[in-house]
């Protein structure tokens, strides 16, 4: 497996993310995920932006998100995202990802990102894109 295919990214547990009793609410898993697909994403293509301004611009956009929810994180806790890869073809990535604190699991998504103009249209990943995505695949 190609070693940017998997990635992996720690955050520590603010006040911010908690409710009351200190349990991270379950919605900023979503930002966790989002945040390990985009340094998942710099790690392949250095400069996001620069994906957004080159001659064949795009973005991306979720289209399906399903999380599993394990075990809750808590107030100081470190958590570690875990990005994987899973396939990446035409306007479509899918991303398996894992939220851990050491080695228990916490919560497991799987996430579909679609390739979109920007204007919001879905589009062919570009061709440098796609076969970066090939290697990373091989």
């Amino acid at each position: 497996m190609h070693p940017l295919r998997t990635h992996h990214i720690d955050f520590r547990i603010y006040f911010e993310d908690t409710d009351v009793t200190g349990i991270v609410y379950h919605a900023n898993y979503v930002k966790y995920f989002e945040r390990g697909r985009t340094e998942s994403l710099r790690a392949c293509f250095a400069n996001l932006s620069d994906l957004m301004v080159n001659d064949d611009p795009c973005t991306f956009a979720v289209s399906n998100i399903e999380i599993a929810y394990k075990r809750p994180a808590k107030l100081d806790d470190i958590i570690t995202v875990e990005t994987i890869l899973a396939s990446a073809k035409g306007a479509k990535m899918v991303f398996d990802q894992k939220i851990f604190r050491g080695a228990e699991l916490l919560a497991a998504a799987t996430v579909t990102a679609a390739v979109i103009t920007l204007e919001g249209r879905p589009r062919r990943m570009p061709e440098a894109m796609r076969i970066r995505m090939e290697e990373l695949l091989a």
